[in-house]
């Protein structure tokens, strides 16, 4: 008999049985979290596997640069790269290009403008990289709270059950109180992954900045020696 007793209670307090016990309050911070969850981990992976293909594109990009004679042809080659290394490139080149078709060129004049045009497009770049960031940075700063609000939920209902059934027995308060922490671990389940990836990305890209600001400087460099040469 004391088996099954046991038994009977642990599937009762099993998790789906919690969340079908629980009233619609609970439920619905239940359900929250869950798609906070969800959400979470599919910007987990996509940004996992986002960050790794821009950083070896941009890598072999950053090579390919290096090893080209010509510019004008390196240009033309690569001007249809979505990474932000060629989105770089494109954008100082595309502000070289205008700024030498006047006569007399204005080689000081074009030398901040290109630096302006390579360090908003590092910028530009940078952004739509971290486009999602801020939800994981949100879902790890509230989830915790709204799991709180239907742990305090819970508890509150426990002890309106125990004034109802006028019994301070386990039996009375244990369901209520399960799911109370049952929503404070969806909060934490939702939270912990958020801040953990969150964190992670963030120290990727401020990398990558860097990456992509050194690669500005060294185009930078080259275009003014071209600047020097143009006549």
């Amino acid at each position: 008999m004391p088996s099954v007793a046991l038994a009977t209670d642990a599937v009762s307090l099993s998790p789906v049985a919690m969340f079908l016990q629980a009233d619609i309050v609970v439920k619905a911070v239940m359900l929250l979290l869950i798609a906070a969850s969800i959400w979470t981990w599919s910007i987990i992976v996509s940004q996992w596997l986002k960050l790794g293909r821009t950083a070896k594109e941009s890598e072999r990009f950053e090579r390919d640069f290096a090893k080209a004679d010509d510019i004008e042809a390196f240009a033309r080659s690569h001007q249809a790269s979505p990474f932000p290394s060629a989105q770089v490139f494109q954008a100082g080149f595309a502000e070289w290009r205008a700024s030498i078709r006047s006569k007399p060129i204005d080689r000081e004049g074009t030398r901040a403008r290109l630096s302006n045009a390579l360090g908003s497009a590092v910028a530009n770049e940078i952004d739509k990289l971290a486009d999602r960031l801020n939800v994981l940075a949100t879902v790890g700063s509230v989830a915790p709270f709204v799991g709180l609000f239907g742990t305090v939920w819970g508890i509150m209902r426990s002890f309106a059950g125990i004034a109802a059934a006028q019994n301070t027995s386990l039996a009375v308060v244990a369901p209520g109180i399960a799911e109370a922490l049952f929503a404070t671990a969806l909060g934490l389940f939702a939270a912990i992954p958020a801040v953990i990836a969150y964190n992670r990305f963030s120290h990727r890209l401020n990398r990558l900045e860097a990456r992509l600001g050194r690669f500005a400087d060294s185009f930078h460099a080259t275009l003014s020696r071209e600047l020097d040469q143009a006549a």
